[in-house]
């Protein structure tokens, strides 16, 4: 059984990826801060641990000795408003845990996956293709996780491994709960956690010669509400 480790495996769309995985025959690892009281397949195994603890990641990692085949950089956090009202500790944990971590992970596996001829998928955003306005820092955190897949695809793709940036757009998650808006609630204005586990399922299943490496996923419609006060 191949093994992958997903991180914010513990809510939105990283726990809906780790079970996708879990569904389709992987032996899955997931990190994540705290996981509910509840049953997961067997082929699941929960990490309680904090991205940003670099002492404990290390310790971890080195005991649990994975032979990874699959890395899912999911992991993120979101402050949104004015750049010039960001305080400098919200900056710091978006582009530590939204840029930073991956870059390590990615470092940390990189001769095992490209030893198994491997895929990393980065979860970034659309807010990493323009402009994010109210989102300075987290688009450019994005944005830099997009430019590092492309740059980590060129220099693994002749040793065969697959790099992929996901971006989905407005995703029904508490993402957004450090803003002043959420996603419509029509089923056509935001994305479903499982939405995007069911396309890194079709991105595993094509074959192996090839590498779909950016793949953006949109609602049909761009709505945004206010939050009530």
């Amino acid at each position: 059984m191949k093994q992958a480790l997903v991180t914010g495996a513990s809510h939105g769309i990283g726990r809906a990826i780790a079970m996708q995985l879990c569904k389709d025959g992987w032996e899955v690892w997931g990190i994540g801060r705290t996981f509910q009281q509840q049953t997961y397949p067997s082929s699941f195994h929960p990490i309680i641990l904090d991205l940003l603890d670099d002492q404990n990641v290390l310790s971890c990692l080195d005991e649990l000795d994975l032979d990874l085949s699959l890395l899912v950089n999911n992991a993120g956090c979101a402050y949104y408003g004015l750049h010039e009202f960001m305080k400098d500790s919200q900056i710091q944990q978006m582009v530590r845990l939204d840029l930073e971590e991956p870059m390590r992970l990615c470092r940390y596996y990189g001769r095992r996956l490209r030893e198994n001829h491997g895929t990393i998928i980065n979860v970034a955003s659309v807010t990493a293709l323009g402009a994010s306005p109210h989102a300075a820092a987290y688009g450019a955190a994005k944005a830099g996780l997009l430019a590092f897949s492309r740059s980590l695809f060129e220099e693994e793709r002749k040793h065969g491994m697959k790099v992929i940036c996901l971006m989905p757009d407005l995703t029904e998650t508490d993402l957004y709960r450090h803003a002043d808006f959420q996603p419509g609630k029509e089923n056509d204005c935001h994305l479903e956690s499982e939405d995007i586990a069911l396309a890194v399922h079709d991105l595993l299943a094509m074959r192996a010669e090839i590498c779909p490496c950016e793949m953006v996923i949109r609602p049909q419609r761009n709505v945004i509400c206010k939050k009530r006060s």
